[in-house]
């Protein structure tokens, strides 16, 4: 792992106090209320916004998967030189963690997730992904945009910061466990609370949706193997049918929610794969299926996880087949539940009121889509929103996930600003109780 070039001599700067600073207490309530205000109309002006965009687009054309983010990687160092930004490379494989500020306590994170996904663009347009077979189908090139655009804010009013604001781009967010690889990599040390946000189709432009406590559903993956004695399928008395076994397996497992789980206590549990045989006239020797859990409560995950076993191996035996579940957390480790801290919600709500209306934030239900920003959020307090781009005017924009995605880029400016914002005006809040803190640290000693 190694420093950008610009570490040591901001570190210097900093020594020498030649950096000013203020603190809340300076400020008016007008004066805290109006930065949001200003980092919005800063993110708005044409030569940021015109930036942002063609820095998206350009990550747009050559999206890359999970921990082969080395293009992606590049140009956000590339960027963070050109402004002058601290930062250590690689992190977890191919993430970035930046600095801004005064290289000292306290420390607030921001953090974008970088990865695609495996599927083949449908959109036709100008800049279409230029890798046959990947895609930024869940907005990730946008995150990565927006914290940079954040970056840029921040850099230019880090004389003002009463901390440092870190910047982590995470590699891996969809089904790698790129959260947890920062997290063992320490990038979380000495950071007091951690922000995050996700693009919304659903959620109009101008507005924001959270709320606080449970926000996102934890999920976990399974892959089980069911085997028989395959043969021909003109005799099937002289098989041992797997195909038959998982079938009624499948069946059996929707039962947990509709029979066994308490209506109030939402879960999912949802087959997504069936293999089994390559030809119409023979019964093949074993099926594989393979689906997800969800639910908000580790509680209720370990009670699934045991029923999905016993019924899987237990109708498997019914028809005379063996069966072994396996739930891969070698490949995608267990995402718990998202909580919002109460504290950072409040936060939250003074920050984006402030910068787009009180009746532009919108109160939402727990969502059963998961997002490993939940690791963060079970080390330190964590708050995780989402940002809209819905334009009542246009065409309806594709869900996640879908090849028909496609990104709002009017939204960038509006994320940038309230990464910036929460950021900042959290450091300045921050700041009296880190001071007493401090005095009470030296009285004794």
């Amino acid at each position: 792992m190694v420093f950008s070039k610009w570490v040591f001599p901001i570190f210097i700067l900093h020594l020498l106090g030649t950096i000013p600073t203020f603190s809340s207490s300076s400020l008016t309530a007008k004066e805290l209320a109006d930065i949001p205000v200003n980092f919005l109309n800063h993110a708005k002006r044409p030569e940021v916004a015109d930036w942002m965009v063609g820095i998206r687009r350009k990550i747009h054309e050559n999206p890359e998967l999970k921990y082969e983010e080395v293009e992606t990687s590049q140009l956000i160092r590339n960027e963070l030189d050109k402004m002058g930004i601290p930062y250590k490379y690689p992190v977890a494989v191919t993430g970035v963690v930046g600095y801004i500020g005064t290289g000292r306590p306290p420390f607030v994170a921001i953090r974008a997730d970088m990865d695609a996904l495996p599927l083949q663009e449908r959109v036709e347009w100008e800049h279409k992904s230029k890798v046959p077979g990947k895609m930024h189908a869940c907005g990730h090139d946008a995150h990565v945009t927006m914290l940079l655009g954040a970056a840029k804010i921040l850099q230019e009013y880090r004389d003002n910061l009463q901390g440092t604001v870190v910047l982590l781009f995470q590699p891996a967010e969809e089904g790698g466990g790129g959260a947890a690889k920062m997290i063992e990599a320490g990038v979380l040390e000495n950071v007091v609370a951690i922000f995050g946000f996700h693009i919304s189709h659903e959620v109009p432009i101008g507005s924001v949706a959270s709320r606080p406590g449970l926000i996102r559903a934890g999920s976990l993956i399974f892959e089980a193997v069911i085997r028989g004695k395959g043969g021909h399928a003109a005799f099937p008395q002289h098989t041992i049918d797997p195909i038959l076994a998982a079938s009624n397996a499948i069946v059996s497992l929707q039962h947990l929610v509709s029979r066994e789980a308490d209506p109030l206590d939402s879960q999912v549990v949802t087959v997504t794969k069936f293999n089994g045989g390559s030809t119409f006239n023979v019964i093949p020797d074993s099926v594989t299926i393979g689906g997800t859990l969800r639910a908000f409560s580790k509680e209720t995950f370990m009670h699934l996880k045991q029923r999905i076993e016993e019924v899987i191996t237990g109708q498997a035996a019914v028809q005379r087949c063996s069966a072994s579940v396996d739930f891969l957390l070698d490949k995608k480790p267990f995402s718990p539940p998202t909580v919002n801290n109460d504290d950072l919600h409040e936060h939250y709500l003074k920050v984006a009121g402030d910068m787009l209306g009180v009746h532009n934030l919108k109160v939402i239900k727990p969502l059963m889509g998961a997002e490993d920003f939940s690791l963060f959020t079970e080390v330190i307090p964590g708050y995780y929103f989402f940002l809209g781009m819905k334009n009542e005017t246009r065409e309806p924009l594709a869900s996640n996930h879908s090849p028909y995605f496609t990104v709002n880029e009017d939204a960038l400016p509006y994320g940038a600003a309230l990464h910036a914002s929460l950021a900042t005006t959290y450091l300045l809040d921050l700041q009296p109780k880190f001071q007493l803190a401090e005095g009470k640290v030296h009285d004794e000693l």
